[in-house]
C-alpha cells in the first residue's frame, strides 16, 4: 500500500504533462491517492482530460480563482462527488508576461492586484473552502513557491512579492487550522522547465545558474517535486506544518559560489 492510500486529494494547477503539479499528481496517484482536478479555461480541460483519465480519474472541474466566488463553486461541484477531502494542492500563480521583466517599480496598479489574488489570495481561500470537508481526523493543504518570494532573482517582480505572500499566508493558515489538525506547508521547487517557468524574462539564464550552483549541480525535475510532494501530503509528514519545504538541489543554501570565493 501507498503512503496515501484511501485518501482523496483535490489537485489545482496542472497546465500539460510538464508541469509540476502533474508531478505532483502522478506522484500521489503512484501512492494510492484517488485524485480531482480543478482546471481554468476549455483549452486546460483538453489537456487535462487525458492525463486524468491515464490515472484513473475522471472528477474534472472549471475554477476561474480570480472569479468572485470561482473556488467555492468549484467546492460544491465536488461536493456532488465526494464528501470528504483529505488533501488539496495549490499550484496556481499568474502574472501579466510583459512584466515580468526590467524593474520591479514597473508593476501596474492592475497586475499588482490581479497577480496578488490569484498566486497569493486564491490559496486562502482554497483553505476556507476545504477545511470543511476534510475528515475530524485532519488532513493537508499544499502551495508551490519559488526561491524569487524570499530573495531577489531577475525579471521575478511582482511574482516575487506574490510568493512572499503566499508563503506568509501558509504560516497563518497552519495556526489557524492547526487547532482542526489540518496542515498547511509550502514546496519551494528550483527552476524546472515548465510553462510557468518559460514566462520569467531570462529563465534559460536563472535556469543554468542554478543548475551550477546547486549543491547536487542540477535543478530538480517534476518527479523529483511530486516525491517530496507526497510525503508533506502523507501521514508520513504529521507534525509538519507551517514550513517551506526547499527541493532545489540545496541552491537556497548558497551564500558566494565557490568560484567567487576562490578568487
Amino acid at each position: 500500500m501507498g503512503i496515501l492510500a484511501g485518501k482523496r486529494g483535490l489537485i489545482m494547477g496542472v497546465a500539460n504533462e510538464r508541469s509540476a503539479a502533474w508531478g505532483i499528481a502522478e506522484a500521489a496517484a503512484a501512492e494510492g491517492a484517488e485524485l480531482a482536478f480543478t482546471y481554468q479555461i476549455e483549452g486546460f480541460k483538453k489537456r487535462l482530460e487525458p492525463l486524468a483519465a491515464s490515472i484513473g480519474s475522471d472528477i474534472l472541474i472549471e475554477c476561474d480563482v480570480a472569479a468572485e466566488d470561482g473556488i467555492k463553486s468549484a467546492f460544491t461541484q465536488l461536493r456532488e462527488h465526494w464528501d470528504q477531502l483529505d488533501f488539496a494542492v495549490h499550484a496556481i500563480g499568474f502574472s501579466d508576461k510583459s512584466e515580468l521583466k526590467g524593474a520591479y517599480y514597473n508593476t501596474s496598479r492592475d497586475n499588482f492586484e490581479q497577480t496578488m489574488l490569484v498566486s497569493a489570495f486564491s490559496f486562502t481561500e482554497l483553505a476556507a473552502e476545504a477545511r470543511h470537508m476534510m475528515p475530524q481526523t485532519g488532513g493537508a493543504l499544499l502551495t508551490m513557491s519559488y526561491l524569487g518570494g524570499v530573495r531577489t532573482t531577475p525579471n521575478y517582480n511582482v511574482m516575487g512579492v506574490a510568493k512572499a505572500a503566499l508563503e506568509a499566508s501558509t504560516r497563518y493558515l497552519a495556526v489557524d487550522l492547526g487547532r482542526s489538525n489540518i496542515r498547511v506547508n509550502t514546496l519551494s521547487a528550483g527552476p524546472m522547465r515548465t510553462l510557468a517557468g518559460s514566462a520569467i524574462t531570462g529563465a534559460r539564464h536563472i535556469f543554468r545558474h542554478s543548475e551550477e550552483q546547486a549543491p547536487l549541480k542540477r535543478n530538480p525535475d517534476i518527479q523529483e517535486v511530486g516525491r517530496a510532494a507526497a510525503y508533506l501530503l502523507s501521514d508520513l509528514a504529521s507534525g509538519v506544518t507551517g514550513e517551506t519545504h526547499y527541493v532545489d538541489g540545496g541552491y537556497h543554501h548558497i551564500g558566494v559560489p565557490a568560484e567567487i570565493a576562490d578568487t
